[in-house]
């Protein structure tokens, strides 16, 4: 399975900080956004992934992550010239996905919970193997902001509704998403929405459609935070400085995770850690693993 990390986008509800730099790039606690949603996908067992990002920023983000090998990873960049919607990440990543069946993650979403490995390894072999789709829900207070999936009795979804005025359910789509490789001509057959842009939710209709759409709903306990406006983005900080302080760990740690992967040695972490010692992360990798 491949992946696409999407850092594209302009933040404009974060303006004006994100006039000059990358919203993804921005720090969230200790860490650059980008690293919660790519430790993401090094947990769900992937390591062939695309980052999608705007051409004024690309070169921030080949900096900062290189090609992957650091974290055992092979990291690929694709520019995309203007906003067209999620689901042209598909589109703009057809060479890159080949064949294979993709897991789409947004750059701004930062996950966390307890059993968050089996329930992605789940995930990604029901894609590799059932042909099947997969988005996740989760509830929320204002599901006008996002994706809204409807449920019947029998708590199976039976619409998807972007960005309603009058929400079918609280239950929100999220930024986590895995398809089989008929994705590509799908997102190819939609045409643009009212805001100009092609929907991601038109995709996930097509698969509800034919019966091939399943919706993970996330456990209790479970913290899913979106970091687009200033609000959400301290409160994200807030978040993660409270787990890592209480509990001594680390979230979002790339050679933490990859280690334990099997991405990368102990000895190459190591190596990493020593050229980042006598920062709070280098020293943290270095407590715990030399």
């Amino acid at each position: 399975m491949k992946a696409i990390l999407l850092a594209g986008g302009i933040g404009s509800r974060l303006y004006p900080i994100t006039i000059g730099v990358s919203k993804q790039l921005l720090s969230v606690y200790d860490k650059p956004m980008v690293y919660y949603p790519l430790s993401v996908l090094i947990l769900a067992g992937i390591s062939d992934i695309l980052i999608i990002c705007t051409p004024e920023h690309i070169n921030s983000y080949k900096r900062l992550l290189g090609d992957g090998g650091q974290w055992g990873i092979k990291l690929q960049y694709q520019i995309q010239e203007y906003p067209k919607g999620i689901a042209d990440a598909f589109i703009l990543g057809e060479k890159f996905i080949a064949q294979d069946p993709v897991c789409l993650i947004l750059g701004d979403n930062i996950f966390y919970g307890l059993d968050f490995y089996d329930q992605l390894k789940e995930v990604v072999d029901r894609t590799r193997y059932e042909s099947k789709a997969t988005i996740f829900g989760y509830t929320v207070k204002d599901p006008q902001r996002y994706g809204v999936i409807e449920f019947d009795n029998n708590n199976n979804p039976i619409s998807i509704e972007e960005k309603p005025e009058n929400p079918k359910s609280k239950i929100a789509v999220i930024g986590l998403y895995f398809y089989p490789n008929s994705v590509i001509q799908i997102a190819k057959s939609i045409k643009p929405s009212k805001r100009g842009e092609l929907e991601v939710s038109d995709i996930n209709r097509h698969f509800l459609k034919n019966n091939k759409l399943i919706v993970e709903r996330f456990r209790r306990g479970f913290a899913w935070l979106d970091t687009g406006t200033p609000e959400s983005l301290l409160k994200a900080g807030q978040f993660i400085e409270t787990i890592e302080k209480r509990q001594g760990l680390k979230i979002g740690c790339l050679e933490e995770i990859s280690f334990k992967k099997g991405f990368i040695t102990r000895e190459q972490l190591i190596k990493q850690a020593k050229a980042l010692e006598g920062t709070r992360y280098g020293d943290y990798l270095l407590n715990h693993y030399s």
